[in-house]
C-alpha cells in the first residue's frame, strides 16, 4: 500500500521537527489553561537565552527533589567566612550535681 498525500506530508512535517530538535507530544490540564500551555511551549521552543531563563525559573518552581548531594558543604565553602581563621572556643561546663 502506498501513502496518501496527507500521510507523507505529516511525516515531512514531523522529519522537519525532529531536525530543528523539536518533538511533539501531548498535554493533559484544565481547558483554561490551553492558551498558557501553547504560549509557553510556542516561547521554549525559540530556544535563545529568555526561553534558556524560563526554563530555568519554571524548572525549579516546579521541581519537587530535594537537593543534590553535598549542598550544605557546597554552601560552607561559599561562605564569607572561608579562611578567616576563626577560633572558635567554647568553655568547658562540667554540669550539674545530680543525687540518685
Amino acid at each position: 500500500m502506498s501513502d496518501t498525500a496527507q500521510k507523507r506530508a505529516i511525516k515531512n512535517y514531523r522529519r522537519r521537527l525532529l531536525t530543528r530538535g523539536v518533538a511533539r507530544f501531548e498535554v493533559l490540564g484544565l481547558e483554561a489553561d490551553r492558551d498558557l500551555i501553547r504560549s509557553l511551549a510556542k516561547r521554549l521552543a525559540q530556544n535563545d537565552p529568555e526561553a534558556s531563563r524560563i526554563r530555568l525559573e519554571v524548572t525549579r518552581t516546579v521541581s519537587t527533589t530535594l537537593g543534590t548531594k553535598g549542598g550544605i558543604l557546597a554552601a560552607l565553602r561559599r561562605s564569607p567566612l572561608v579562611g578567616a581563621d576563626l577560633e572558635i572556643d567554647r568553655p568547658f561546663d562540667p554540669g550539674r550535681t545530680v543525687d540518685l
